[in-house]
């Protein structure tokens, strides 16, 4: 008959356990959070609340020349931790690579209406602007340019034109053109290169150009 020995196996308290997983995870969390300094985690948060979408590069007015975003290359860099962050707020952190920005998306229903209101105003917009340099002649891809895009004389233009008048202020564009160009400067989606002149952000080109070939498949 066969013997066997009985070995004493000592378990590890369930306490202990938690306390080891807890400690494990924590350090974790702290050593992406040492990181990021609270004021740029800050300055992110404030342009999403401010419902701007971050681009990878902004204009710069003294240099009168496109100069790198550190908030878009903080948000590059750390993608994983600012997309777990905005999860467990209840927003989900978007990337688009093509037009190389980043946006948040809420996920409440009140605010996907609003949402949808604000998408819709700003496509208005931005279809009337591709509209009018497209009769011109002009290929879209310079309104993205800063030696290009909007001149004085196309605001004018597109200021006295009666009918995007009408269709401004269907969208609640009361004030017209210059108001409608406030609504995209505001969002990043529009730049101010100087005084009667302004470009399209890589994210405004590249949301005209999704309407452009939307409407073209439709």
């Amino acid at each position: 008959m066969s013997r066997f020995t009985k070995k004493s196996i000592t378990m590890p308290e369930f306490s202990d356990a938690m306390e080891a997983t807890n400690t494990v995870d924590n350090s974790q969390a702290s050593s992406t959070f040492d990181q990021i300094l609270p004021a740029q985690s800050a300055a992110i948060y404030r342009e999403f609340q401010a419902g701007r979408v971050i681009v990878r590069d902004i204009w710069d007015s003294n240099r009168s020349e496109l100069r790198a975003n550190p908030l878009y290359n903080l948000l590059y860099n750390h993608l994983s931790h600012f997309r777990t962050f905005y999860e467990h707020l209840g927003s989900e952190l978007v990337f688009n690579e093509t037009g190389a920005f980043f946006f948040l998306k809420e996920s409440s229903d009140d605010e996907g209406e609003e949402h949808d209101e604000n998408a819709f105003r700003v496509q208005v917009i931005l279809l009337l602007i591709g509209r009018y340099f497209a009769r011109s002649g002009r290929d879209l891809d310079y309104l993205g340019r800063p030696d290009a895009g909007l001149n004085e004389q196309d605001l004018t233009a597109l200021a006295g034109d009666e009918e995007y008048q009408e269709i401004l202020r269907a969208a609640r564009f009361e004030k017209g053109f210059p108001e409608a160009l406030d609504y995209l400067d505001k969002r990043n989606l529009l730049f101010r290169s100087g005084a009667g002149r302004c470009f399209l952000s890589s994210a405004g080109l590249y949301f005209l150009q999704e309407l452009v070939r939307e409407y073209e498949q439709g």
